[in-house]
């Protein structure tokens, strides 16, 4: 059976404009773009792009919506939560009410978008005006900083936020590489395990050939990430959230209910309510889990600063809109999902990173970013002009 390169270029077009520009950053900057500590850097100081992006595709989902208010939020429930831990209120009760915060404020946009019916687009306009104000007076305008070292090692701050070596490897960090491996082979025994449940109720199961060259090549590339890691420090705690986030997310929108609503809402939202289903339960879902995602990035960015301050989450939901459109959600709402965040989130993170190695003035990074995301929905755009 022949592969259909063109059906394999258009369904991964992202991946391998993923590898194109890591390719090229790599060659400009002399091999700098790939060292162990940058691609550890890769991952925690866009830790909050995984994390917002999960949740923005949910709002994105319901039909091209997206929340603008994110970043201020990030900002406020972050200051919370330092200042709580600034007058030694501890860390476990300070990350409680940051995550419960998150979720008032994604129960407050929603109620407005869900049921009062205002435009999503301006009522996380007016939030994003109002929780930057907010940001200010619980900061009080000042910068302040996080002494808290369990707080700061269990969400990727400070020097010892990483998965420590259980077998003591001196040159590498063994259990981050055998991590790795792990992973690797539970992959392929869930690809299997697809595989034999598809065949057994009767399903055409697609080539073997496809899902075996899809196992080689995501194996490599988890193969090598990984010992890139264990050839820093090892795991970061940051990444730890980051695949939390990132599996129940892709188990939210492929396995349950809810998920298949989201879809079924930016389809056709008509005839969604026409088959019983109430559109504004599943807008209030969506921006109420972009409001906990919000909680949590905040923690994930005042652990990594190792403080809060008043201009912290600027320019954050654009990041994570973008990391949406390019890893392929569509502007009209009904399609997208996990995997393709990841890619957009890796695209963004490694043209910041390697532009930055480069010594690009930041003014045209955020150019180079802004034809990036022009591009992606000119793709978009285009692919939906076609099926119709």
């Amino acid at each position: 059976m022949s592969i259909n390169i063109k059906d394999v270029l258009k369904k991964y077009t992202m991946v391998f404009a993923l590898i194109a520009v890591i390719i090229f950053f790599h060659v400009i900057t002399g091999g700098k773009m790939l060292l162990p500590q940058n691609v550890n850097n890769l991952i925690s100081q866009n830790a909050y792009v995984f994390v917002l992006a999960a949740g923005m595709l949910l709002c994105i989902l319901t039909g091209g919506n997206i929340d603008l208010a994110c970043g201020s939020v990030v900002c406020f429930i972050g200051g919370i939560g330092a200042v709580m831990m600034d007058r030694d209120m501890g860390a476990i009760p300070a990350v409680i009410v940051m995550l419960l915060g998150g979720l008032l404020v994604g129960a407050w946009q929603g109620f407005w978008i869900a049921y009062v019916k205002v435009p999503p687009f301006i009522a996380t306009l007016a939030g994003m005006y109002a929780f930057r104000g907010l940001s200010n007076v619980v900061l009080q305008g000042y910068t302040v900083g996080i002494r808290n070292t369990g707080f700061l090692n269990v969400f990727g701050g400070g020097a010892d936020c990483y998965i420590p070596d259980v077998f003591g490897g001196q040159s590498m960090n063994v259990t981050c590489l055998l991590a790795g491996v792990i992973l690797v082979v539970i992959y392929i025994a869930m690809v299997a395990k697809g595989r034999i449940a598809a065949a057994k109720a009767g399903y055409e199961v697609g080539p073997l050939y496809a899902d075996i060259v899809k196992i080689v090549i995501i194996a490599a590339a988890v193969i090598w990430f990984f010992f890139k890691l264990a050839n820093y420090k090892g795991i970061p705690t940051s990444l730890i959230w980051i695949g939390i986030v990132l599996l129940a997310y892709a188990y939210i929108t492929s396995n349950t209910r809810m998920g298949r609503y989201l879809y079924a809402v930016g389809g056709n939202e008509k005839a969604t309510a026409l088959s019983g289903i109430d559109p504004r339960k599943v807008y209030f879902f969506a921006y109420v889990n972009m409001g906990l995602m919000s909680g949590l990035a905040g923690i994930l960015t005042i652990a990594r600063a190792t403080q809060a301050q008043p201009t912290f989450g600027q320019g954050y939901e654009m990041d994570a809109i973008a990391a949406c459109f390019i890893g392929g959600a569509s502007a009209y709402g009904g399609e997208g999902n996990v995997f393709g965040i990841v890619i957009g989130a890796l695209l963004m993170g490694v043209i910041n990173m390697g532009m930055s190695i480069m010594g690009v003035e930041a003014n045209y990074q955020k150019v180079v970013k802004g034809i990036v995301v022009l591009v992606a929905i000119i793709f978009d755009v285009l692919s939906n002009k076609k099926k119709k």
